[in-house]
C-alpha cells in the first residue's frame, strides 16, 4: 500500500461508500474478497479492519433490506473458499433458511444462489423504465380505435 494512501481512504464506517463498490460489483457480477474490498477502499487487510467492514456490511445489509433489495454482504467472501466469513453464517444463515454447514458443495450452492439474486436484480436496474402513463395512452387510443 501506498504512503498516505489512508487519507484518501472511504472510511470503514460509510456504509454509502460501501455500498457504492458493492453495487459495482453486483453489476459486473462478481463477488469481493474481504481483502479486495478494503483495498478499494484505500486500505491494508488486517483482523481488526475486517471486523469493522463486517459491521458496515450489516449496515449496508440494512438500507438494502429498507429499499427493497437484496442484501449485498453475501457478495463478500473469503480469498481461500470464495464464501463468506463465520460472521455472515451466524448472523444471516439460519434467517435465510439455511442450516447446513458453513463450507462444502451445499454451502456454494446456496451462496451462489443468493449472489445470483443479487447479481440479477442489479443487472436490471440500469434498464430503463418503461413510462407507464404513455403506453396507458397508447391503449387506450388502441382501444378507441378498434371500438369506432
Amino acid at each position: 500500500m501506498e504512503e498516505g494512501r489512508d487519507l484518501l481512504a472511504i472510511p470503514i464506517s460509510d456504509a454509502a461508500g460501501v455500498r457504492r463498490l458493492l453495487v459495482e460489483a453486483a453489476k459486473a457480477r462478481r463477488d469481493v474478497s474481504y481483502a479486495d474490498l478494503l483495498d478499494q477502499m484505500g486500505y491494508a487487510f488486517s483482523r481488526p479492519k475486517m471486523r469493522a467492514l463486517c459491521k458496515t456490511l450489516g449496515a449496508v445489509d440494512d438500507m438494502a433490506v429498507s429499499r427493497g433489495e437484496p442484501e449485498f454482504a453475501v457478495l463478500v467472501v473469503r480469498q481461500s473458499d470464495r464464501l463468506p466469513g463465520d460472521g455472515w453464517w451466524v448472523s444471516c444463515a439460519e434467517r435465510l433458511g439455511y442450516a447446513g454447514l458453513w463450507t462444502g458443495p451445499e454451502a456454494v450452492k446456496f451462496i451462489r444462489k443468493l449472489q445470483k439474486r443479487v447479481f440479477d436484480y442489479w443487472a436490471g436496474a440500469e434498464k430503463p423504465k418503461r413510462n407507464t402513463k404513455r403506453g396507458k395512452k397508447v391503449k387506450r387510443a388502441a382501444r378507441a380505435s378498434a371500438s369506432r
